[in-house]
Parts: C-alpha cells; structure tokens; sequence
C-alpha cells in the first residue's frame, strides 16, 4: 500500500492520461497481477437514460465501480455525484456494490443501496497504508470493508434504543401522546447539540445530572421550554440556548424517567448525533409498534435507496435535471429556479416523512446544480442577483397520515433534514457562496410545519394541491381488510370510491385519488403491492389512470421489497396528460433482495407493467366460465378436519365405515415433491346434516372437541364487533357456526362431478413453473390446487402446453413472487383450439401421455420430484424434457392453428376477441375439452397420482 501511494504521488493527476495506470497499481497493490488479471474492465460501455452512451472508469463485475477525476476536482460537486450514480444505476443487471470516486489524492466509497445521500467512507490516499480495510471489497476474496461513515448502522441502533424508551414509558402508564413527544423533543435535542444548534454537550450534561439524582422532569423540562422562548435566558444552564419553534416545543409535559429509561437515554446520547441519518424516524417509528399495530396499519418503512431509485429520480430529479441541462441562457435559468421554489409535493400517506425528507434533499440539490451552472457561465453582478432570491423550504412539502406520531416524526424529518441539508449546501459552495451573495435559509428557528403535515385519512380528508405526489400507501390486501379495519372502515371506503373493484387492494385507492387530484402536467410515484398491476387491482387503479389521460412513464413490474416486509412490490410513476420519449420498464427476477434486474425501453408501459403483448383487456368467455371445467379444492377452514397417515390409520380401523368420511387430501406441495401423493387425510362430512354426521362417532368427536369451540368463539366475537354497527356487520364466522361439522368450503359442484370420473387435471394454485398432473378421483384436492374435472388426455396437452402456460403467465396474480392460477382471470378467457380435427387432437394426446411417460421414467431414475425435474430444465443446455415440451407445443400449435413463429399471446388475443364477439351474437364456440364430435377412444390413458394406502 505505502508504495502505492509513493507511485501516485508521481503522477500529475490527469483524468485521461493516467486514470487506467492508476487503476492497475491500485490492483496490484491489493493482490491482483494487475486489473486485467482481475477480470475488471476499463471503460465500460454506459448507455444513459436519455440515449447517451458515457464510459466508467473501470467496473469489476458486481463488486466495484471507480470512476476517476483529476486530480483537486471536488468529489462532493452535485454533477460528479449525479454522474456516477446514472452510471451505477444503468450497470444492470448485475449493479456494482460499491461505488469508488477518486482524485488521486481523495477516495470516496459509497454504497447506494444503503446510504445515498453520504459516502460511507472518506479517506485520503496518503491514509490507505492503515484505512486500506475501507476497500476490502478490491481483495483477491473480497470482504466486509470496515467504513468509519456508515450512518445507517448507527441510526437503526440508536432508533431501537429510544423505542424501549417510548415503549416502557407507554407500559408503565404514560399515555402515547406524552410519551411520542417527549421522545421527540428528546431526539431534536440531541441532535441539536452535536450540530451547534444547542450549546455543545448541554443535553448530555443534563441527563448524566439526571443519573446522578436530579430530575429529568425538571431539567429536560426547563430545557425544552426555553427551546420554545423567543426570548433568551438571561442567566444560568440555559443562557445560551436559541428559538427552536412553537410546533413540535408549543407543548412541554415533561416525564420523570425511571433508572432503565434513563439509561437508554445516556447510550443514545452517546452516539454522534450529527452523524444520525433521518431514516432513524422510519426505524423508530416502527419501534414504538407492536406486531399487530404493524400488520393493522400495514405500515411499512421505505429504504431511502427504494425511495431515490424508484420514486423521486424517475418522477422529481431526471425531468427537472434535463430542464436545467437543456437551459442555456439567464433568461432561461431564472424562471426554472423560481419554479423550483413554488414546487410542491404530497405525499398522502407519509409515515415518519423518509420520501417527503428525500424529496427535499434532492431539490435542495437541484437548487445547486442550478446555481453552480450559473456560477460557471455568468458574471459577478448576474451571480448575485441569483443568489438574492428565495430559497427552496421545507414549507413546500405536505404529508397526510392517520398515525398521530408518524405526523409528528413527519415534521421532525423534515426540520432536521434542513439543517442536513443545509450544511451540505454550504460545503458545496463553500468558493463561490461569497460571490453569489448567498444567505441560504437558517436552520432555526425550526419551520413549524403544522399546516403542512395533517393527521387524518387520506382517502377521506382534502388534498392538499400538489405538482408532485409520492409515496408508499399502506400495503393490506383485499383479503385482510375487513379483518385489520373492521367492516364498517371497509365500507365507508368503498362507498367513498364505488368504482374500484370490491376485491382490489388498500393501496389502489391511493393510486385512484392521486390520479383524480392530480392537474394536467403533474406527475406522481407511488409504490404498491405487485398486485395494483394485476385482475381487480389494476382494473381500479392503473387501467383508470391510462384511461383517464394518465402516462405511465417509468415503472418497476416487480421487485423483492428492500425493506423488513416480506412482499414483492410495483412502482409506478405516471404523469397526468402526454410524455414524451421512451419509457423505461424494469423488473426483479428472482426472490432475493440482490436477484438480478432487467429493463426494457418501450414507447408505451400498459396498466399490467409488462413487457410482452398487453392481455388485460381479454374477455371473459361464457364457454369456458359455465362450461363446469376449472374448479378450486376444498377449504378445510380449521386443522381439527386434518388427519395425518396414523390417525385415519386408527379411525378406520375403529370402523370400516368412516372411509365413508375420509379421504386422502392433496396439498400443491404434495403435488410437486416426492411421490405427488398426499402426505394428510381429511374428514368430510359433506353432504351429511349433523344428526348423519354422528353416526361416525370417532371423526365426529374429534371435530366436535377441535372445531366447534374455535367457531363459537370467532362467531362470539364477530357478534361483538359487529354490535353498535349502523349497517348490518359481517356474518363470515355466523354462517361457519351454523354448519361447524363442514368443512368451510367443501366445494359441492366440484365433488359432484368428480363422482362421475375416475381422475382429473390438477396444478398447484401457486407455482413458478407449468406443472400439470392427471390426480385419482379418490383423493380430495385442498384448496390451494387447480382441479380442472377432464379425463382426456387432449385436455392436459392443451393445459399442460407453452401455449397455456404464456397465457397464465401473462394473466394471472401473484403472491409474493410465486403465480397464481384464477380461474377468473386465466381460465375464463382462455381461448381453446376452435376447430382442430380428429389428427390433431390425437397427435396432442400422445405427445401429452409421452411428456407424462417421460417425467415417471426420469423421476424413477434420478429420484427426482417433478418440482426438481422443472427447476433443472432452468439451467442451459440439452434436456430430454424441453425436447418432449417442443413436441407437445408443436402439436398444440398445430391444433390451434398456430405459425411455428407466431406469437402465442398475440394469436390467443386475436382468438379471445374473436370467440368474445361469436358468443356476443349468440353463437357458439369451442369450449374446453375434447371438441364436440371427437370420441373418447384411444385418448382417455389411466396413470394418475393414486391414493397412498393405509
């Protein structure tokens, strides 16, 4: 390292000339032959978002990217920075994990997905012989790097040390209002005194005093009231204390502490507090919540990389940064600094303020970028006429929430973020701040953003009028409403907003009223759960937002949630009237939070945020709706009707005749792993009565004594819930009492029509990969498998086909990452072959039984389940299954109709429209199954997955 560093001391400094031979040395010097040797690459090809093509420096794989500067360039310049974070984010889809900028003298080392806004370390280079860990990730085998900047570490410990505090004080009986914000004015002030807003130390001193016998009632108490006098003190501890505010200090209710909270106060305030990042308030806010208020709320905190990448790059930085590019002259760059501080932003479901706080950095910086341009091109007496104008404020942003703290962790974000950013202002123009004549707003007092940050119901309350609205609306599916809200909340909700599907998620609502506040020309970015793009979800929100003059312009179809929820998410960023230009689609592929991402540039993103042909306006066909041939399994609603192998082993051995009443039950996974037979039995009643039931006297007892108390005390308290209601209340768990010896669902029609075959078509309800299988008739499929009641084996190689499969694909739902079959929406208006004759149906037959044949020989051999004979077919190269899937595919083609290079959803889309418009008229079309006229001979084989024995 030390003759490295001697090395780079002999070198000018020039960007061009020496950037590659620096980079080979700084190789070397950490163990490589040299970069080549490594497997880095020097310039690398980065294609820009507005079409540019730009060379990095050097990239090495997913693990660094360096870009060099010469030498007494300022690395903290906006437009380096702006630089190379467009070339990290364009470097899909394996992105470096580190980001090096370098002077030749100064190394800077950022990690966007975790810290945006500050480099996780700074060091000189003359420093690299003892701080060369800072780069561990440059090793042979590269390591954890050892960072003396990561604020985010600091921020979560510190966070989860104040939230004990809140939490203890609100368990021993201060009420949450007292408690949130005395944890507050606790926050401002320690960050106040490590950032020379408070005499330095004062809060420290203080609560150390505390420890040693005085009161925190007393001393806290008196130092937050002079933080709300104007008025300074004219003697004693508090002499040199300044104004904060009247908002968050306009009431002072001090608390005594216990010994236990008092010493969680002492270790935070050990921390340095001007190194605190303002996501701490997302950590805390999170902190002071249980699990249930978490699941309730469906409050989750955003990662600030989520929130930049996402959000407020696509729909704040990147259009404002190419209005100031494209800006050439004064009479140009005045107008657009002046509409940069009457810019104003919502974000209707705010939280602790991390997108409002992020927002407001970043056009802070915007601010600058601006200046420093007209800093470069113009003269004095033009730089401080510039300068003499107003500055952006933290008055130009608004926030609604429901959660009273969130909207005053809200404020604080944002009053603290202005002094972060501040600061940074002044260090970014730290030359030119005199000749711009610059008096950049002043951190206090504190703004008081009551008027601004409103606790109340967004989808209840008025809007504020806003250019821009983001956010993250609280994730809850449709199906957790009514229990997290209550069915009276749910449906004042959907009275408020008739026009959104019944079973739609929480989110969409969001998407709905934003789009209706918005004015032509406004933007907004909003994340939602990956089911806004998908069946009712879309249909409420993003199918009325392209519908009603809305441009989606940059969006993510799905990606794995950075953040502590385990959920797949869609970000969408729309303009309200025309865009021009391409628009950029990206998406996740994997379960991971570091799966690999890819991105397409379309001139149109459709409401289902996909890149392949747009389905989503498919019709549903009478044929295949009413036609009896798509069905979910059985809901069995409580444990106490599951048996595993032993007990039906014991309770038919008690008596013959409770075979009558159980039966082998079939699970997705049980489908997909192992021998694909059931691993649990089930007791099934249906269609007895009660007095049938009992004459099964073992089965019956056990669902007596484990079923029937469960629904008399759910039915017990949805009574109570519902009591008081103006409108009647749910009678969900009233209706399952009524019948308790049932299972919740036992699917009537379903098992009526498996009585009259002998197998039947089953897939797992969710699934990553197109596996059908023919299932015994004898065995009871759950309700988390597809069963489609057809004996035929024409029927499975249509189901079973590519064709179907891109279909379901382009269709379906999805939980978390997995597919979700809906007989709804794939089923009912999948269109079968219309007119194939008594060859073609055969030919798909027998493709069909040697696909089956195929799988039952390769998992006897290798000992594979079907779940890893698919998964291997994944990887690349030749596999006896693709070939027998080719096959299988040609022949359904050629049933259909269908050209070897015709696109499957385009034809099946052309079908659909064609057999919608038939059915229209009154005309009839060919539903699913065997086509009429075709006999059953030679195409009804026999294999199936069979009951196991007991």
């Amino acid at each position: 390292m030390a003759a490295f560093v001697a090395y780079a001391h002999t070198l000018k400094g020039d960007e061009k000339g020496e950037a590659q031979v620096f980079c080979d040395r700084l190789f070397r010097a950490f163990g490589h032959a040299g970069y080549k040797e490594a497997g880095a690459t020097l310039e690398e090809r980065v294609k820009l978002a507005d079409g540019r093509t730009k060379f990095a420096d050097l990239r090495w794989g997913k693990h660094v990217l360096i870009e060099m500067k010469k030498r007494g360039e300022r690395l903290g310049s906006p437009r380096i920075y702006n630089q190379v974070y467009e070339y990290w984010q364009r470097l899909v889809p394996n992105k470096p994990q580190y980001v090096v900028l370098c002077n030749f003298d100064d190394i800077w080392i950022y990690e966007f997905d975790q810290q945006l806004d500050e480099p996780m370390d700074r060091l000189k280079l003359v420093e690299l012989p003892s701080r060369w860990p800072a780069l561990n990730f440059l090793l042979p085998q590269p390591k954890k790097p050892l960072f003396d900047n990561n604020r985010r570490e600091v921020s979560d410990a510190t966070a989860r040390k104040l939230g004990e505090v809140f939490r203890a004080m609100v368990d021993r009986g201060e009420t949450r209002e007292r408690a949130q914000r005395f944890t507050l004015q606790c926050v401002v002030a320690m960050f106040a005194e490590d950032t020379d807003l408070l005499p330095r130390g004062l809060f420290t001193e203080l609560v150390h005093d505390c420890q040693k016998g005085q009161s925190t009632y007393d001393l806290l108490g008196g130092l937050f009231r002079q933080m709300n006098t104007d008025k300074p003190a004219r003697g004693g501890r508090f002499r040199n204390v300044r104004y904060f505010n009247g908002g968050l200090f306009s009431t002072i209710d001090p608390i005594e502490l216990t010994p236990i909270e008092l010493e969680l106060l002492v270790q935070a305030t050990d921390e340095n507090w001007a190194r605190i990042h303002p996501a701490i308030f997302g950590t805390l806010f999170q902190a002071t919540m249980n699990e249930d208020e978490r699941h309730e709320r469906g409050a989750h905190y955003t990662p600030e990389a989520a929130i930049f990448e996402h959000v407020v790059r696509p729909s704040l930085i990147q259009p404002w940064r190419a209005r100031i590019r494209e800006a050439a002259t004064l009479k140009e760059l005045l107008p657009l600094r002046d509409a940069l501080t009457k810019l104003r932003i919502l974000d209707p479901a705010c939280g602790s303020g991390n997108f409002l706080y992020v927002a407001y950095r970043e056009l802070k910086r915007l601010e600058l970028e601006l200046l420093e341009k007209v800093h470069e091109r113009f003269s004095a007496e033009t730089r401080l006429k510039v300068g003499s104008t107003t500055s952006i404020q933290t008055r130009q942003f608004f926030g609604i929430d429901k959660d009273a703290f969130a909207v005053e962790l809200a404020k604080v974000t944002l009053m603290l973020g202005k002094k972060l950013a501040l600061d940074e202002a002044h260090h970014a123009l730290d030359v030119a701040q005199a000749e711009l004549g610059l008096d950049i707003d002043q951190p206090l007092p504190l703004d008081n953003l009551d008027d601004n940050i409103q606790c109340n119901d967004a989808l209840f309350c008025e809007w504020p009028t806003a250019d821009l609205i983001i956010g993250n609306p609280p994730f809850q599916s449709k199906n957790k409403m009514q229990r997290e809200f209550g069915a009276e909340y749910v449906r004042r909700v959907r009275n408020r907003y008739p026009d959104v599907p019944g079973r739609a998620d929480y989110c969409v609502y969001w998407f709905r009223r934003a789009h209706d506040e918005l004015k032509v020309g406004t933007t907004a970015g909003l994340v939602g759960t990956n089911t806004v793009r998908q069946n009712y979800s879309r249909e409420g929100g993003l199918d009325y937002i392209v519908k009603n003059g809305g441009t989606i312009t940059e969006a993510v179809s799905t990606m794995v949630w950075p953040g502590e929820a385990v959920v797949h998410v869609s970000v969408v960023n729309w303009r309200k009237g025309e865009a021009e230009g391409l628009k950029k689609l990206s998406w996740q592929e994997g379960d991971d939070r570091n799966s690999p991402w890819k991105e397409v540039m379309l001139d149109r993103i459709p409401s289902s945020l996909s890149s392949s042909l747009d389905v989503t306006g498919a019709k549903g066909l009478r044929a295949n709706a009413e036609g009896e041939a798509c069905y979910q399994g059985q809901t069995h609603g409580h444990e106490g009707f599951l048996l595993s192998p032993d007990d039906a082993r014991a309770a038919i051995a008690a008596s013959q005749a409770n075979r009558e009443v159980i039966f082998p039950y079939l699970i997705g996974d049980d489908l997909l792993t192992g021998t694909g037979q059931p691993s649990r039995w089930v007791i099934d009643f249906h269609p007895r009565d009660q007095l049938e039931a009992r004459r099964y006297q073992l089965p019956f007892r056990r669902v007596k004594e484990l079923v029937l108390p469960d629904r008399e005390d759910a039915a017990a308290r949805e009574k109570a819930h519902n009591e008081g209601l103006e409108k009647r209340g749910n009678k969900h768990h009233e209706n399952f009492l009524r019948r308790w010896w049932l299972l919740s669902y036992p699917r009537r029609d379903l098992i009526t029509k498996l009585r009259d075959i002998n197998r039947y078509i089953a897939c797992s309800r969710l699934t990553k990969r197109p596996i059908f299988e023919f299932v015994s008739s004898a065995i009871r499929p759950s309700d988390v498998v597809m069963v489609f009641p057809l004996e035929d084996d024409y029927s499975f190689g249509v189901l079973q086909s590519g064709i179907h499969w891109a279909w379901f694909n382009a269709r379906c739902s999805t939980l978390k990452r997995d597919w979700r079959y809906t007989s709804n929406t794939v089923f009912d208006s999948f269109p079968w072959p219309q007119t194939p004759d008594a060859k073609q149906v055969a030919a798909v037959a027998k493709a069909a039984v040697e696909l089956r044949k195929l799988r039952r020989e390769l998992a006897r051999r290798d000992k594979l389940s079907l779940r890893a004979m698919y998964a291997s077919m994944e990887d690349p190269g030749k596999h006896p299954l693709k070939d027998a899937h080719a096959s299988l595919d040609a022949a359904v083609r050629a049933a259909y109709g269908m050209g070897a290079r015709k696109d499957p959803l385009a034809f099946l889309l052309d079908l659909n429209q064609a057999c919608a418009a038939r059915e229209a008229k009154g005309q009839t079309i060919t539903g699913p199954g065997l086509p009429p006229g075709i006999p059953t001979k030679g195409l009804v084989t026999k294999d199936a997955i069979e009951p196991p024995s007991l």
